[in-house]
């Protein structure tokens, strides 16, 4: 440890000068006023290192020159003696020593602590200053690092603690932190949230699986989840994908190969797809139409009349409507036409033929006049003319 400036020599040479007497004839002067010539003592109130609290500068303790330290004198042992002055945060010690950084006494005015050694990790460190976040030592127990400075972008803060992400202090490797964990903010692990780096932003992501496979649930190019029509096949989940959302050709929005039963008609192939291969129901076990009107629509029904001519109609479809698509699996499409003046012009039938050999009521109508019980109820199939006896119902 480093020495403190040594007293000045005037000041030593005060310390040390003593008055010279005659001694009377006979007597041996041997530097103790308070002693004869054969060394009896006769009064003894300077310290002389025995202890006694009645005498002058005494500190119990001895030099190594083995005289007594503190009686004023700098004998050989010792590098200073200031008498009663001498004090333990004074300049020169209790132990007549120069005051010197790392000998334990405290010299007040120079030094703020003094704990005899040269430990950098306790509370007095180097130069005997008090430890201190910024000293450039790490004080055990207290703090975590040191830096030696109070630069808070470093890996050291101004509170001796570690840089960390989220503490809110942007340090070396970090793009942002804005003082939280929250990885779903556009600061995520102090990095600036970007689609790919493994964290869904939220209101922004749908997912982010932080790799660029685009044939898992989550796609790289916008962070968006996995679906039929993107584009990519999903592994495990799709057969194909074809971007796109056409039930009509080979990729339909099952993201499996179009086949007939599944349901989707593949267009310039199939007639008809009921989702099912079963075959009398409308649509063959091949997706070829069985209805006598196609195209009229996806579900099936008798005609009514001959009770084994299959017409198609869509699921809304007015009795009209469907009337006119019974009749046309009857005899053609474009061959029916509204039986005029028949039954409140209420009937389908044959073109031109006063309905042929059926019409297809749509609506209650009372025969007029009363005169043809019973009356009709909507999906009649009744034969032509103004009584026609009622040979079934359309509607199934």
């Amino acid at each position: 440890m480093p020495r403190l400036p040594r007293l000045p020599a005037r000041l030593l040479l005060g310390f040390a000068t003593l008055s010279l007497t005659a001694c009377p004839s006979g007597e041996i002067d041997d530097g103790n006023p308070f002693t004869t010539s054969s060394n009896t003592t006769v009064m003894d109130d300077v310290g002389d290192g025995d202890g006694d609290p009645t005498e002058t500068g005494d500190t119990g303790q001895t030099d190594t020159g083995g005289e007594t330290c503190g009686n004023g004198m700098v004998e050989p042992g010792e590098e200073c003696d200031m008498g009663a002055q001498n004090s333990a945060s004074g300049p020169c010690t209790t132990n007549c020593s120069i005051a010197t950084c790392g000998d334990g006494f405290v010299y007040e005015g120079f030094e703020e602590c003094d704990d005899g050694n040269s430990s950098n990790t306790d509370e007095c460190v180097e130069l005997c200053k008090l430890a201190s976040c910024g000293d450039g030592f790490v004080q055990a127990g207290v703090e975590m690092c040191d830096d030696g400075n109070t630069d808070d972008s470093d890996m050291c803060n101004q509170m001796c603690l570690p840089g960390s992400c989220g503490d809110g202090i942007l340090q070396a490797g970090e793009q942002c932190d804005d003082g939280n964990a929250d990885t779903t903010d556009d600061c995520p692990a102090c990095q600036l949230a970007f689609c790919g780096d493994g964290f869904a932003q939220a209101g922004i992501e749908e997912c982010d699986d932080g790799n660029p496979d685009n044939t898992d649930a989550c796609l790289p190019t916008f962070c968006t989840n996995a679906s039929c029509g993107d584009g990519f096949v999903q592994a495990g989940v799709e057969t194909c994908d074809d971007g796109n959302l056409d039930d009509g050709d080979q990729c339909p929005t099952s993201c499996e190969p179009a086949s007939c039963g599944d349901g989707f008609v593949l267009e310039g192939v199939e007639d008809c797809d009921d989702g099912n291969n079963v075959s009398n129901d409308g649509c063959t076990a091949t997706c070829q139409g069985e209805c006598s009107n196609p195209g009229g629509g996806s579900l099936t029904a008798e005609n009514g009349s001959a009770m084994n001519i299959i017409y198609c109609y869509n699921q809304g479809d007015s009795l009209q409507v469907r009337a006119q698509k019974a009749c046309e699996a009857q005899f053609g499409i474009g061959s029916c036409c509204i039986i005029n003046g028949g039954y409140n012009s209420q009937q389908y039938g044959e073109c031109n033929l006063g309905g042929g050999n059926g019409s297809y009521h749509w609506h209650w109508d009372a025969h007029p006049d009363g005169h043809c019980p019973p009356n009709y109820v909507p999906g009649d199939v009744v034969t032509p003319g103004w009584c026609g006896a009622i040979s079934g119902s359309f509607i199934d």
